[in-house]
């Protein structure tokens, strides 16, 4: 029982969040400190110390330190990852290059230009040695070919290798002979299979999964080691488990050698926490709205778990590896709102972490969204309990500089105008996960967490006619509780082509068999006890002559044609739900074959408030001006911790905590609940 401290570390663009549970009294403590984006590792640390510090707590009590990084995903956005070279069979060189015929969406047609890949075409070199997609060798690999391609890697010191033959889905002893060659050659680089990075067909989407995996695998390999030291050195001797994009944790092995699996580490558990706090809330119909200082990311929960896809993309790139199903768009308090030609535009460049806005008085020159929120009276001058003081005056200087002026308008007007075209955009990322894919909004409640998602939910909520808002008591370090909330997870897949009417249930069979075998491996090295382990099956599933599949779940652990015969049923269903049709008469193939292993976490009991209630006016702490209607209204500030069970505040008012700000608008009212969550609604 000595060690029952679990830590959560969340690194965001501008702050990093760290929440502490005592496992032994489920009490939450939590901490936010400067994000440090030159060393993520400092800023880990610094707020490691804060909170131990501040509860008075032992290092050496730490069971878990749970992680959320960007790291990965900078390093992707900010196209800065490692110098990289790519092995691939003879005549897939431009593979990269070609990539697909689709044009994003919002882009035009006929000025859109291809983004520049992670590695030229002349550091890709052909290899040749080739497989069938049933995995016979055509021609024999050639290790000529491979020594000499090494050799000139070696002496342009490029220390990254990606290697991806064709259909080594399917065989992969060509790409693992390359590897020993490699090891033989140049046993300094760092090397990325396609066969363990994304062991599935689409040549495209498989070379650049690996290649990414290669991009970061520098970065994100010194992070963690540096991280581990650090920890080390402060006497914490619990385990390290890093976030994965899939919305489950793993241990540091597993990283160093995939670290692409972290890409969006950070957005994945701020979906786990929003999906808690709905569940204590009793609404399952969620959408989570996780607004920083640079992005804002929204994802639907339908129900149960949010999705998880196979067809995401960081930045500019596609990213075929399981993924929480999130829109991220440039949108957040550190966003600048400038004009260009004339028109107000909000995002996506970011102030960050530094400058930061205006108001921040870090040197930030143009004016941002938080600026906007503070000229209008939605954000108290005193953040952080008073560690932080904003500069108003600043802010207004700044709008009246570079919007007001120019537009001929009052720094009021220019400031709504900001957050108007800055929420707009954030409801046009929520209808793109709902609307877009046949769901009302109106059936859904908002989860606004991270510093600025509770100075936006109410806006949205009412564009958007939603149920409610749901801000929970850790809004601003949701998404370190939501690690808390993590399992272990991973995911194993590999091609496996079946098609009517004689499907091939030997090799399905045989598929879930080695993938299964794997998965029972990674739990004996996590040392997951056989109580806790949870081991589910699916395939992917299309219609013949489709291009892109869908992943349905197993039932049961046998391969029988009744199994598959459901297993198509329940792909039928899932068809004609998201594309409004289905096809029975038509044959369906399966192309994959997935296990997800799980190893089930203890998880932080979430404590209920007291019965005594008492009114909202109790917790009033002072008022000031807002802007709200075209005339400055008098508002009450409320603070959080004071606000006990079943308390009604009224908008406008301003809600602070230590590590976010809630703005209630006229004509709104929220209503604790037993949980401390304030449940916002329009006040009838």
């Amino acid at each position: 029982m000595d060690h029952m401290l679990s830590i959560a570390v969340d690194t965001g663009g501008t702050f990093t969040d760290i929440t502490l549970v005592d496992r032994r009294t489920g009490k939450l403590y939590k901490a936010k400190t400067p994000s440090t984006p030159e060393d993520p590792s400092v800023g880990f640390v610094t707020g490691m110390r804060r909170i131990l510090a501040d509860t008075g707590m032992r290092a050496e009590d730490v069971s878990h330190v749970f992680h959320g990084t960007t790291v990965a995903t900078n390093t992707i956005l900010e196209m800065d990852g490692a110098e990289c070279a790519l092995l691939t069979t003879t005549g897939f060189r431009h593979v990269l290059e070609i990539g697909r015929h689709d044009i994003p969406r919002n882009e035009n047609i006929y000025s859109w230009v291809k983004p520049e890949r992670p590695v030229p075409a002349e550091r890709i070199y052909e290899i040749d040695g080739r497989m069938d997609f049933e995995g016979h060798e055509l021609a024999p690999l050639s290790e000529e070919k491979v020594r000499a391609a090494i050799i000139r890697i070696k002496r342009l010191n490029i220390k990254a290798i990606a290697v991806c033959y064709l259909h080594s889905y399917a065989n992969a002893s060509h790409e693992q002979r390359t590897r020993a060659i490699i090891a033989q050659e140049y046993p300094q680089a760092l090397v990325s299979l396609s066969s363990e990075v994304l062991p599935t067909f689409r040549e495209f989407e498989r070379s650049m999964a690996t290649l990414l995996n290669c991009y970061v695998m520098p970065k994100v390999s010194s992070y963690v080691i540096r991280l581990e030291q650090r920890i080390a050195a402060d006497g914490v001797n619990g385990r390290l488990l890093l976030m994965k994009s899939s919305g489950g944790v793993t241990g540091v092995e597993t990283i160093r050698r995939q670290p692409v699996q972290t890409a969006l580490s950070g957005p994945a558990a701020g979906v786990i926490g929003a999906g808690l706090v709905g569940r204590l809330a009793g609404e399952s119909k969620l959408i989570s709205f996780d607004v920083g200082g640079t992005s804002a990311d929204i994802c639907l929960i339908n129900g149960g778990d949010a999705n998880v896809t196979t067809e995401g993309h960081v930045g500019d790139w596609p990213l075929s590896l399981p993924m929480i199903d999130i829109h991220t768009i440039g949108a957040g308090g550190g966003s600048i709102a400038r004009l260009v030609n004339g028109s107000l535009l909000v995002g996506p460049m970011s102030a960050g972490a530094m400058p930061g806005p205006v108001c921040y008085g870090r040197g930030g020159k143009e004016p941002t969204v938080t600026d906007a929120h503070l000229v209008l009276g939605h954000l108290t001058p005193r953040l952080l309990n008073g560690e932080m003081t904003l500069d108003i005056d600043a802010a207004a200087n700044a709008i009246e500089e570079y919007i007001a002026k120019p537009l001929g308008l009052s720094v009021e007007d220019a400031a709504s105008g900001i957050i108007d075209i800055a929420n707009n955009n954030m409801m046009g990322a929520i209808r793109e996960v709902s609307v877009v894919r046949g769901h009302d909004p109106a059936d859904f409640a908002l989860v606004p967490f991270g510093g600025a998602g509770p100075l936006h939910s109410g806006f949205l909520t009412r564009l958007l006619g939603m149920k409610a808002a749901i801000i929970s008591p850790e809004a601003g370090v949701l998404s370190s509780l939501g690690l808390l909330s993590s399992d272990l997870k991973n995911d194993f897949s590999v091609t496996c082509i079946l098609r009517a009417p004689d499907y091939d249930l030997e090799r399905l069979a045989h598929s879930f068999s080695e993938l299964n075998a794997g998965a029972v491996a990674w739990l004996d090295a996590e040392q997951v006890p056989d109580a806790g382990r949870a081991i589910e099956w699916y395939v992917g599933m299309r219609y013949i002559h489709q291009g892109f599949e869908l992943t349905i779940p197993w039932q049961g652990s046998d391969v029988t044609l009744d199994e598959l015969q459901r297993a198509i049923a329940s792909f039928h269903a899932a068809h004609h739900q998201l594309y409004t049709f289905s096809q029975p008469e038509m044959p369906v193939e399966v192309v994959l074959a997935r296990v997800k292993a799980t190893g089930r976490l203890a998880k932080p009991q979430l404590p209920k408030l007291g019965t005594e209630e008492a009114p909202a006016t109790e917790a009033m702490s002072g008022s000031q001006r807002v802007y709200a209607g075209g005339e400055w209204l008098t508002c009450p500030i409320y603070e959080r911790v004071r606000l006990g069970a079943a308390a009604a505040v009224k908008g406008p008012a301003i809600i602070e905590q230590l590590d976010a700000t809630t703005y209630l608008l006229p004509g709104q009212i929220a209503r604790v609940d037993a949980y401390g969550n304030l449940i916002v609604r329009e006040d009838d």
